[in-house]
């Protein structure tokens, strides 16, 4: 075992934050810690690097093991340039390297004895700098920074002329180069693009130590994580698996809590009834018999009621009108900044219903290309067109529709009329704003805060096009989840720009990667884009690999979305047949009432009519039970 954390508890101004959390992290084991926001995962990680104190509680580290912590927002300030900076990660190889040429200088000239004991030292080191990578510290620092998004004419920057975010990358840099026993990171893909999250994914995975991660990017925890450590209520629970194991584990735990609570008091309200009768009989035995139910209820050990994390709310986005099959075209679109292109004569089309994600890296114009298609932004050439009855609904965090003298809820609720009060605090509620949050003035809010409001504006309008530029900034994983949701059941069409790769592969039915200024497009959720990006990459190296051409493209596409309408058609085929069987089973038990009514019995005529009735209707759910567990298996 690595790493002991037990019985911690912590408070702060008198409210606990950590009432009871344990658990064990062993060598090697990649670990995530979970939970909403404000439950404490940021406090727990300082109190095992020591940082804070706890109240009470104990943190037991294997003797001589190291930990390496990094905070959020956590940055490097130094006059180094980068690459002389994540070398002094490495000064305690570097002081080896040069203790080990000074020796190198000094056995020329010693004899005897001397030269002996040079030696024997002289090999202790060259030994315990080979086995520490010491002959590959340039190439394992260049490595690192050209993994994590810093290209080599970079190497040379001086620190304090960084971005706040690029100084983040720095020190997380850094602390990835001393290798120790224990890695424990705090949003370490807050300033990453996605090509350095998946490097960093790649490096934890195969990390020869122990990791202890906090992260809202969910993604990032399914591809690392082998434990998740999840913090409710200010106790620790532990959960073998990725993050999407434990999301479906934790959601059967908490339904079969619930279960077991509502059981537990329909059992008491019955045992309640029962007394309450058996004492309105005021007899002496009938009393005795209550007496002693009551001496049994008073000792069942009550369930307590799970919590209620909001995890039931849905919000439905319904369109005002249904658009024309050719909702977008876009054609040779171009658009350049102070001579740097972003993109150039791009093409691609939406039809109704798609849900395209664009994603590429920083920089490559994918914010741009909304603005153009919303008219925020002028093109420098090329056109686009939306389709019959198309309605855009937009959310930008830059261009925020509101008014900053109204109270939340007077937002919401003069914006629309028709929703009651309940409805508009629920949905107020969905994206974190509770009690009385929604009297707060817009003017008051943060910018993420005011970003959660448009967004909950948005998904009450009746577009039928949705244009959404992160969506899933500043929220918590409930919201992402019921936003999820939410877009999944969407019957309009929706082209959005996110960094968020777990919601990209729950939501959509496309990707358009924008790189090199054009872009390709990908059809399926993000597991199938990387399927395909991984075996093109792989074919690049293979030099008999042919080159796809755009009709194999085409076709791939178009056999793609055959196959996504078949399974539609036979969806909602289930659907229909699961409707109808729920209409003949009813109608089963109406005709077994009736012919056990003694009206119907002793009548001839009536009973053969329904027991006739019977047998078409079993014959017919025979057909619909088989034809259901064949398609079930295509579905």
């Amino acid at each position: 075992m690595l790493l002991q954390v037990s019985a911690i508890k912590k408070s702060y101004n008198g409210e606990e934050i950590l009432k009871d959390c344990s658990f064990h992290i062993e060598e090697n084991e990649k670990c995530a810690l979970v939970g909403a926001n404000g439950t404490g995962k940021s406090t727990l990680l300082k109190i095992i690097a020591h940082v804070t104190e706890p109240d009470s509680g104990s943190v037991t580290m294997k003797s001589g093991e190291e930990i390496g912590y990094l905070a959020q927002q956590e940055a490097v300030n130094s006059e180094n340039t980068i690459y002389d900076e994540l070398m002094e990660a490495k000064r305690p190889l570097l002081d080896e390297e040069e203790q080990i040429r000074t020796l190198e200088k000094r056995m020329k000239d010693l004899t005897g004895e001397e030269l002996e004991l040079a030696m024997e030292r002289y090999s202790a080191l060259t030994h315990h700098f080979e086995i520490n990578n010491g002959f590959a510290i340039q190439s394992e620092v260049t490595g690192v920074l050209k993994g994590l998004g810093f290209a080599e004419e970079e190497f040379d920057k001086v620190i304090s002329t960084l971005s706040g975010g690029q100084k983040t990358r720095v020190a997380l840099a850094k602390l990835l180069l001393t290798h120790p026993s224990l890695i424990m990171l705090d949003e370490p893909t807050n300033h990453l693009d996605m090509l350095s999250i998946e490097w960093l994914e790649g490096f934890l995975s195969s990390y020869k130590g122990a990791v202890l991660v906090v992260a809202h990017d969910r993604y990032f925890l399914d591809r690392i994580a082998t434990k998740v450590i999840d913090i409710e209520n200010g106790e620790s629970h532990t959960y073998s698996g990725n993050y999407t194991a434990f999301s479906e584990k934790k959601k059967a735990l908490r339904e079969a809590a619930l279960r077991a609570y509502m059981n537990q008091q329909a059992e008491i309200t019955h045992q309640e009834k029962v007394i309450e009768k058996l004492k309105s009989y005021n007899r002496e035995k009938s009393i005795k018999r209550a007496e002693s139910r009551e001496k049994l209820l008073d000792h069942i050990e009550r369930l307590d009621k799970p919590k209620d994390i909001n995890d039931a709310m849905k919000l439905k986005i319904t369109p005002s009108i249904r658009s024309g099959k050719d909702v977008l075209a876009v054609t040779s679109l171009t658009k350049a900044y102070s001579d740097s292109a972003l993109f150039s004569d791009v093409s691609f089309s939406v039809t109704r219903g798609e849900r395209v994600a664009v994603i590429g890296n920083n920089g490559t114009g994918k914010t741009t290309l909304l603005k153009i298609l919303t008219g925020l932004t002028e093109a420098d050439s090329g056109s686009f067109m939306l389709g019959t009855n198309v309605k855009i609904g937009y959310y930008d965090q830059e261009h925020q529709v509101l008014h900053p003298e109204k109270t939340l809820f007077q937002e919401m609720s003069d914006d629309f009329p028709d929703m009651d009060n309940t409805r508009i605090r629920n949905t107020l509620a969905a994206f974190l704003f509770y009690g009385d949050d929604v009297f707060k003035q817009v003017k008051a809010l943060s910018g993420g805060e005011r970003g959660r409001l448009s967004l909950a504006k948005l998904m009450l309008s009746k577009a039928n096009f949705l244009i959404l530029d992160e969506p899933t900034n500043h929220l918590d994983t409930t919201s992402k989840e019921i936003l999820e949701n939410a877009l999944n059941e969407y019957e309009g069409t929706l082209l959005y720009v996110s960094h968020d790769r777990y919601f990209i592969n729950q939501t959509a039915t496309r990707i358009l990667v924008l790189s090199n200024g054009t872009f390709t497009s990908y059809p399926g959720n993000y597991d199938y884009y990387l399927e395909k990006k991984d075996n093109a990459d792989a074919s690049k190296d293979e030099p008999s690999a042919s080159v796809q051409t755009e009709s194999d493209n085409k076709l791939s596409w178009q056999e793609q979305k055959a196959r996504d309408a078949a399974k539609r058609k036979t969806e909602n085929r289930i659907k229909k047949i699961e409707a109808e069987i729920a209409e003949l089973e009813s109608r089963n038990t109406e005709i077994e009432a009736l012919m056990s009514d003694p009206d119907i019995a002793t009548d001839a005529e009536k009973l053969t009519g329904l027991s006739a009735e019977a047998g078409e209707l079993n014959s017919r759910l025979e057909a619909l039970y088989d034809e259901w567990a064949k398609l079930s298996e295509y579905a």
